[in-house]
């Protein structure tokens, strides 16, 4: 259960990790956003971070499993990625932002759920090393993910040099869009990752 949950938050991290670093140039390059904007987005996904934080403490602290609250979270990502995905071929700022806050939300949510479930699952005397290893492997997964997101990003980006790679797609959002599809596919994991142990504690609570 315990490698499980790390796996679990590996994956997440990663899913949730690689767009932090792109989500401004995105709007920059490919939605013509003013610098201005672009900086707002990252005060956006906070904002959805901090809303999806207060929500799962308010609903953890009623006794809700953790671990499905980390699902949900990752769940949630996966709209929000087709949001600002959407975005650049229906060239839709309002749908780009909405995307940006909702995987802050979502991001906030799987966060928390990990970090509780991590804590609930520890021994008493055996909580600082588990919030350690929490730690470790989400910092571990989250600097992978943001190095990742830039290799892959020029990679596709000059592989597509400037012709459209689909209708609506330049070349110049190839890469952004290949990154966010990636996160879909983690995030697609991590649900899976987690669904045994949702699955137990219902028949454990329905027990």
């Amino acid at each position: 259960r315990a490698v499980r949950l790390l796996w679990a938050l590996c994956l997440g991290t990663m899913a949730f990790g690689m767009s932090d670093v792109l989500l401004e140039p995105y709007g920059g390059q490919v939605l013509h956003l003013t610098v201005a904007s672009t900086t707002k987005l990252t005060a956006t996904f906070a904002v959805g971070g901090l809303f999806g934080v207060g929500l799962a403490s308010r609903v953890l602290s009623r006794g809700y499993d953790p671990f499905r609250m980390a699902s949900v979270g990752a769940l949630i990502g996966v709209p929000a990625f087709l949001c600002v995905i959407l975005a650049a071929p229906l060239g839709s700022t309002p749908l780009f932002i909405f995307g940006t806050f909702t995987v802050g939300f979502g991001a906030g949510l799987f966060s928390h759920g990990t970090l509780t479930a991590t804590m609930n699952d520890a021994p008493s005397d055996q909580r600082g090393l588990a919030l350690g290893a929490w730690g470790a492997v989400q910092a571990c997964a989250a600097g992978v993910a943001m190095a990742l997101s830039g290799v892959i990003r020029d990679l596709v980006n000059a592989s597509a040099g400037a012709q459209d790679v689909m209708p609506g797609v330049s070349g110049a959002a190839a890469g952004y869009t290949t990154v966010y599809a990636i996160e879909i596919v983690l995030l697609c994991l991590t649900i899976a990752a987690m669904a045994p142990v949702v699955f137990q504690f219902r028949q454990q609570a329905r027990a």
